[in-house]
């Protein structure tokens, strides 16, 4: 399932939402690429989209859940990468 939570992220002169899946990253890439999403705009887990695209989300099919609940659900499928894991292995 596509999850997303309300644009109030803010960062360069806007506010951003959180689009995830609780199923795989293949349904997400999926979903980003019919909302028109960069693949510049994926974040580990997650696509971070501007307040803009916020309601193509929702008509697209994405279920609006609070942001504790993204990151529950992430967790919960497996699906969770922490910013550790993207950071090179201490020397």
């Amino acid at each position: 399932m596509i999850l997303v939570d309300e644009p109030r992220w803010p960062a360069r002169g806007r506010l951003w939402s959180h689009l995830v899946s609780d199923v795989s990253y293949a349904e997400l890439h999926a979903f980003a690429e019919m909302l028109g999403a960069p693949r510049r705009g994926f974040d580990r887990d997650h696509y971070d989209i501007p307040e803009n695209r916020f309601r193509m989300a929702l008509w697209l099919g994405a279920t609006l859940v609070a942001p504790r609940e993204v990151a529950a659900r992430l967790r919960a499928s497996g699906l969770r990468r922490p910013k550790h894991l993207n950071q090179p292995p201490a020397p």
